[in-house]
């Protein structure tokens, strides 16, 4: 079992290692008041928090030992080790690892005069115990790279040192070393940095010496001018005593194993930030802004957008919140657990004139984002893992019963004792199961070729998503979605299965993904009226769906001979024909007795500029189909691209062999988002991600994967991560943001999925959705529209208890974040900075505010 949280060792303190915290408190209160990444928590506990300098004395023992007069001790030299250092400019040779044969100030021969006076001893024969313990671990120091020649060692670095040794009286008399690692990137290598394991609130620095040390272990070795070639490396474990983080001795025991073996070569990832651009890529709100614009002025609409603009600046200003200061309440929401801010706008669904297409299930965000926290359900536990989750989950994870009773005769969802169970049926395949029905597909019309030609499916109203479930078991990829509360958290199932989903819905406006970017579009009974409003809804799939690619319905419509039925299915036949779609396959299923029918979008414009109808009309040459953040849908149809260089003129590759292939539409005319020829730019950052991911993430953050298996790259430019990580037992949803260069279609082309998102806003998602959230320079790039706070919260909301929280991003935004997860109780697991850059992971903790706001959030 985990230790009591309360239960935190406190330091081991003899009588001469308390003498020698008096001679160096004031440096270490100096030290704290000038906080940088690794800082202590901005919040206090009961128990002691002690900052333990663990690896400043390997540090400081890269220096030449001195006497107290400032000459060097023994005449001895530690090897000189040169650093050189790649990057884009060039290569920078010879920064010394090693500090300079300086005389040391006055400041280091006083606190060892004050830990002379303590012990009875000289002054002579105390400097020359730290300098003979530095002799002993100059091998396993972090190397302060670019490090001027000529910089002294200050009062401040001295102290640190020994009080450093005396914390850890082990290592001081050589009885032990802790485990090293090396950060290797482009730029250079760091050596010697200790590897920390966390068990609940007792940091270890490895199995050899496994003695709890303090509640924080951090490695520092900081250049303060900015222009130095400087590497930091901190690797900590969270200094909060908390009672309410219920994480499990499995998953903790799984994670300590994981720290210390990480990487024989102890490689971890922290590239420099490339310079990003949009190069030759448009971005989503260009292409919806100008979309937008080229409607209102065909419809003359000034008069609705003033008012809106006068009613927007008339709004009431948000108050300015700052992370270390703000105080953590508890939403106040009548859909409480599973609060969605953009969904669960109660104030502004009331607004609306009407709901019969669904409005009152389309995005509302609020004026302000929220900024409380989201309660967890009371009796919640680490989810059960994948594969077994997509058969059964916890009930008190989602404690719904009604779905389970409205569909007990289909087979979605049964109540089984502490579980909720799924045995595999739906609508459409409630006595065959799903893996019977995707067969079924594919018999009908073998062109299908799961897992070949068809790699990425969009499942329309998908239930608790089972079809999407076992689709993975033929090689393909399905974003699942359903709007919120029609089948009470069947979206919600779905993600707590592991089964990727979002909550969508099929109404007013353009779903939020590029046009020509589905292999499949699938509706089996998703109750979604194709055939009224002139083809509306259809023809939105038609702008989703790839030229040459297949929409898949199976609806009564197809096999029953009902009246109404019998009506439907005249209509969409009539429909589908003026649309120039092909029906190439229609079949029965003799076990659950339904049918299907399968249509083929066109992969030319002959139909289009031979057919008799005029309707559906084809779309202006000026209506963007890309356009998709706010854009109303419209009963047109767009043309197929026919130019070889354009994108939607050919197939991609067969999976899996397009993951790695530069899609055919990117060309060396065209730049890249990080400056080179797009191609050349398609190749280094799946390069870059291939090493991230080998060096890094799977082996040098101790991160449980296993654990592992809803994940989210909040940033996503070409899909690399997501690319990387697909031989791994994980899907990743990849969010590309409407400010960024657009590249989700690159994403798609892929063979992954992802979708275009407004990071200002809340995610259309349950809480408590993934397991792992990356976020690549996401946070300063936010810094300019909105601020970091709501962003954070909206963090917290979708992660998972234990889940891990990855920011890659410049070392003052980073900084920002660490304020801010410390502030709701989150460990943070490691940090690492170079030069400008940082990295952070964290882990959310079950620890909730117990004050609720006075009011709903939403305005």
């Amino acid at each position: 079992t985990p230790p009591s949280p309360e239960a935190v060792p406190a330091a081991t303190v003899t009588a001469s290692t308390a003498d020698v915290k008096k001679a160096a408190e004031a440096v270490v209160k100096e030290k704290e008041e000038d906080r940088s990444i690794d800082a202590t928590n901005n919040f206090k506990q009961d128990s002691a928090n002690v900052v333990a300098e663990a690896t400043t004395a390997a540090v400081e023992a890269e220096k030449p030992t001195v006497d107290a007069k400032g000459g060097e001790a023994d005449g001895e030299k530690p090897a000189s080790k040169n650093q050189s250092f790649d990057d884009e400019n060039g290569r920078t040779e010879g920064g010394e690892l090693v500090k300079p044969e300086t005389a040391e100030t006055d400041g280091t021969a006083a606190a060892a005069a004050a830990v002379a006076a303590s012990q009875g001893t000289s002054v002579e024969d105390t400097v020359t115990d730290v300098k003979e313990q530095a002799s002993t671990d100059t091998k396993e120091t972090v190397g302060s790279g670019g490090q001027d020649a000529n910089t002294e060692k200050t009062p401040a670095d001295t102290k640190e040192s020994i009080v450093s040794q005396e914390e850890n009286p082990k290592e001081a008399a050589g009885g032990g070393s802790s485990k090293k690692q090396t950060f290797d990137d482009e730029n250079g290598k760091m050596e010697g940095v200790d590897v920390v394991k966390d068990d609940g609130n007792k940091t270890f620095i490895s199995e050899d010496n496994a003695k709890p040390i303090m509640e924080e272990t951090t490695t520092a070795a900081t250049d303060k001018t900015e222009d130095a070639a400087a590497a930091v490396v901190s690797t900590e474990a969270s200094a909060v005593a908390n009672p309410d983080d219920t994480k499990t001795s499995d998953v903790v025991e799984e994670e300590q194993k994981l720290l210390p073996e990480a990487l024989p070569n102890g490689q971890a990832e922290l590239l420099m930030e490339r310079a990003a651009q949009n190069g030759s890529f448009t971005t989503q709100t260009a292409e919806s802004t100008n979309e937008q614009k080229t409607r209102a002025e065909k419809k003359k609409n000034k008069k609705k957008k003033k008012a809106a603009s006068k009613a927007e600046a008339e709004a009431e200003p948000e108050a300015a919140v700052s992370l270390p200061t703000h105080v953590w309440k508890l939403c106040n929401t009548s859909t409480g657990e599973d609060y969605i801010p953009c969904l669960d706008n109660e104030a502004a669904i009331k607004k609306l004139k009407t709901d019969i297409h669904y409005e009152h299930r389309e995005r509302h965000c609020p004026s302000h984002p929220p900024t409380c926290l989201v309660p967890a359900p009371p009796s919640y536990k680490d989810p059960i893992r994948w594969p077994v989750s997509r058969s059964k989950i916890w009930y008190h994870n989602v404690p719904h019963t009604q779905l389970a009773e409205f569909k007990k005769r289909q087979n979605w969802v049964k109540v089984s004792g502490e579980y909720l169970t799924f045995p595999g049926g739906g609508t459409q395949f409630k006595t065959g199961g799903a893996l019977h029905y995707i067969d079924l597909i594919q018999q009908a019309f073998p062109e299908v070729a799961w897992g070949r030609r068809s790699r990425v499916v969009l499942d329309v109203g998908c239930g608790v998503a089972s079809f999407g479930g076992f689709m993975f078991e033929r090689g393909v990829l399905t974003m699942s979605f359903a709007p919120k509360d029609e089948h009470e958290a069947q979206v919600q199932f779905a993600l707590e299965r592991g089964i990727p989903a979002i909550s969508a819905v099929m109404g007013t406006k353009r779903l939020q993904f590029p046009s020509n970017v589905f292999d499949i579009v699938h509706c089996a009974r998703c109750r979604v009226p194709w055939h009224i409003n002139g083809g509306l809804l259809l023809l939105e799939v038609n702008r989703l769906v790839r030229p040459g690619g297949f929409f898949v319905w199976s609806a009564t419509p197809v096999y029953q001979k009902l009246p109404e039925d019998v009506e439907i299915w005249g209509d969409m036949v009539k429909l589908t024909k003026a649309m120039c779609w092909e029906m190439v396959a229609k079949t029965r299923d003799t076990i659950d007795r339904v049918g299907l029918v399968v249509f083929r979008k066109p992969m030319s414009n002959h139909c289009y500029e031979t057919r008799r109808q005029t309707e559906p009309p084809l779309c202006n040459p000026s209506d963007d189909p890309n356009a998709a953040w706010n854009i109303s849908l419209r009963a047109c149809m767009h043309r197929v691209p026919t130019d070889p260089s354009v994108r939607g003129s050919r197939w991609p590759q067969p999976w899996p062999e397009r993951a790695e292939k530069v899609p055919y539409w990117l060309n060396s005319s065209q730049v890249g988002v990080y400056g080179k020829a797009a191609p050349e730019d398609f190749a280094a950052d799946y390069a870059h991600w291939k090493k991230v991911v080998q060096n890094s993430y799977l082996a040098g953050m101790g991160i449980d994967w296993k654990s592992v298996r809803n994940v989210m790259d909040m940033r996503a430019v070409y899909g690399g991560l997501a690319a990387a990580l697909r031989d791994m037992n994980v899907w990743v949803m990849n969010t590309v943001n409407i400010d960024s260069p657009d590249t989700l279609p690159v994403i798609y082309e892929r063979g992954m999925f992802g979708i275009y998102h407004d990071w200002c806003e809340s995610f259309s998602t349950y809480p408590r959705s993934y397991d792992l959230l990356h976020a690549d320079h996401l946070f300063s790039k936010l810094k300019a529209r909105c601020k970091v706070l709501p962003v954070l919260v909206e963090v917290d909301r979708i992660l998972r208890p234990n889940g891990k929280l990855i920011v890659r991003d410049d070392k003052e935004t980073v900084d920002e974040i660490v304020e801010g997860v410390r502030s709701m109780h989150w460990e943070v697991r490691m940090t690492v900075s170079k030069r400008k850059e940082a990295m952070l992971c964290a882990r959310k903790t079950m620890w909730r505010p117990t004050e609720i706001e006075p009011g709903p959030p939403t305005r």
